[in-house]
C-alpha cells in the first residue's frame, strides 16, 4: 500500500550508502581541523546523504559540530529522486524549522497536494480529503526539491560524493574505519548509519533484517497536463488511491508536472522476479498490468494506458520488525530506515528527519560524552519508532485488505 507520497527508499530519501570524493578516492580521509573546532572535535561520519542524513549533518553544523556525509551517488541529480512527500508538523516540518528552512519550504511546498480521493474497484469515490485553502497541515514537496533545501544547510566541504561503502572495521583505540569501493578509507569516532533499509551499518548493532510485505510497481506520466489532460483532470491536484482485492492502484501529482502511477500487490517475495518485466515489450507489460485489474473500472485502469512507455520500475516493499532495538554503543548508531524501516504510508521520511534533529541535539548537549548522547537519542527513538511502526503496519495491512477502500475511506474520514 502507498497511502501517501512516501516512496520506499533508504533513509526516507534517496537510496544511499556512502561517498567521499575529497581525496580522489585513494588516500585516507583525515579529520579536517578547519571545519569546526579543531582536532579535539569528535570525528563524525554520516553514511548516507538522503533526507535523514542531510538533516543530522545540517543540525550538527548548525551547532558548530563538524560531520562528513558519505554519499554513494556522485551528485544530487545522479538519478531520479522519486515522488513527493507530505511533511508532518511534529516531525518533518519541525526539522525544517530547526534548520531555519520554514520559509523556503513554504515557497516550494504544494498545499493542494493534500487533496486525496479514495475509490473502490468499481470507480466509486468513497472518501475525499480536500482541506480548505490555508487549512491543511501536511503540504507536499517533491523529494528532490527537499534534498536541495537540506543541502543548503550542509557545507559543501562536508559533502563527500561518489563513494559506496564496502566495509567497516572497528579500530583498537575506538571508533571505526570505513572502506569505500574506490579504495578510499575514512576514520571516525561516531558512525551514523543513515543508509536505509538495506543498511551496511546496521549489522554492527543488530541481526534484525527487513521482511517482505508486498510488490510495488511505479510508472510515470510526464508533462501530464499537456500530454494526457483527461488523466490529469481525473487525478486532480493531489492523489488518488483505488483499493480492493489485495491490491492498490494509485496516482499522485508531483510539482514538476509528472504524475506517478503505482501498483501495489500483496504477494510473495519472488513474485516480482517471476514477472520478468524486463523481457516484455511495453504492450505486453501493459497487458499484464491490466490482467491484475481485470474486473476493475476502465476509468481506473486507464491510468496504466496513459503511462510513458518503458517507465515501469519495480521493487519489493519490506519492513523491519516493529520494536527493533539493540544495546547502545558510544561509537555507532542508526537513523531513518536503517533504524526502523516501515511500510511506505507517510512516516518514513518524517521520522528520519525527526531522528536527525534529536540525534544532533543529543550530541550538541552532551559535552564530550558521545555514549550518553547516543543512548539518550536511542531510548526515545526506540519507543517512538515502535509506536509509529505499529500504526504504519496496521495501515499497510488495511490498505491491501479485500475491503480496503471502505476501511481507508473511514480512516481518512
Amino acid at each position: 500500500m502507498n497511502t501517501s507520497s512516501e516512496s520506499h527508499e533508504r533513509d526516507g530519501g534517496n537510496a544511499t550508502d556512502g561517498g567521499n570524493a575529497t581525496d580522489g578516492g585513494n588516500a585516507r580521509d583525515g579529520w579536517n581541523a578547519t571545519d569546526t573546532g579543531g582536532r579535539g572535535s569528535p570525528r563524525i561520519a554520516v553514511v548516507g546523504g538522503g533526507i535523514g542524513g542531510l538533516v543530522v549533518a545540517g543540525m550538527l553544523h548548525r551547532h558548530g559540530i563538524a560531520a562528513t556525509v558519505y554519499e554513494r551517488d556522485r551528485a544530487l541529480d545522479a538519478r531520479g529522486h522519486g515522488g513527493t512527500l507530505d511533511l508532518h508538523p511534529g516531525s518533518g516540518q519541525r526539522a525544517l524549522a530547526e534548520l531555519g528552512l520554514t520559509e523556503a519550504f513554504r515557497a516550494e511546498a504544494r498545499p493542494e497536494g493534500e487533496n486525496l480521493r479514495v475509490l473502490d474497484p468499481a470507480g466509486r469515490t468513497l472518501g475525499h480529503h480536500a482541506p480548505e485553502p490555508g487549512s491543511g497541515t501536511r503540504p507536499e514537496i517533491d523529494r528532490g526539491v527537499l534534498r536541495k533545501l537540506l543541502l543548503t544547510r550542509v557545507p559543501e566541504t562536508a559533502m563527500s560524493w561518489g563513494r559506496r561503502l564496502t566495509g567497516v572495521e572497528e579500530l583498537p583505540s575506538g571508533g571505526h574505519r570505513l572502506a569505500f569501493a574506490d579504495g578510499g578509507l575514512a576514520d571516525c569516532d561516531l558512525l551514523i548509519g543513515a543508509d536505509g533499509g538495506r543498511s551496511r551499518v546496521r549489522p554492527l548493532l543488530t541481526d534484525a533484517r527487513p521482511a517482505h510485505l508486498s510488490a510495488y510497481l511505479q510508472l510515470t506520466i510526464t508533462d501530464a497536463d499537456r500530454r494526457s489532460p483527461g488523466t490529469a483532470a481525473f487525478v486532480g491536484p493531489g492523489s488518488l488511491m483505488a483499493l480492493g482485492d489485495n491490491r492498490n492502484l494509485g496516482a499522485q501529482r508531483s510539482g514538476d508536472g509528472t504524475i506517478r502511477v503505482s501498483v501495489t500487490v500483496r504477494t510473495d517475495a519472488g513474485w516480482l522476479d517471476r514477472q520478468r518485466f524486463a523481457d516484455l515489450t511495453w504492450e505486453e507489460t501493459v497487458a499484464r498490468l491490466h490482467g491484475l485489474f481485470a474486473d476493475w473500472d476502465p476509468g481506473l485502469t486507464g491510468l496504466i494506458d496513459a503511462c510513458d512507455a518503458g517507465s515501469l520500475v519495480g521493487r519489493n516493499i519490506e519492513a523491519l520488525p516493529v520494536g527493533t532495538r539493540w544495546p547502545s554503543r558510544p561509537d555507532v548508531t542508526l537513523l531513518g530506515d536503517a533504524a526502523h524501516l516501515m511500510p511506505p504510508v507517510g512516516e518514513g521520511a518524517n521520522q528520519a528527519m525527526l531522528d536527525g534533529v534529536l540525534l544532533a541535539r543529543a550530541i550538541a548537549g552532551s559535552g564530550d560524552d558521545l555514549g550518553a548522547a547516543v543512548a539518550a537519542y536511542e531510548s526515545e527513538m526506540f519507543d517512538r519508532a515502535a509506536s509509529i511502526g505499529a500504526e504504519s503496519a496496521r495501515l499497510e495491512s488495511m490498505g491491501l485488505a479485500p475491503d480496503a477502500a471502505e476501511r481507508m475511506a473511514a480512516f481518512f474520514g
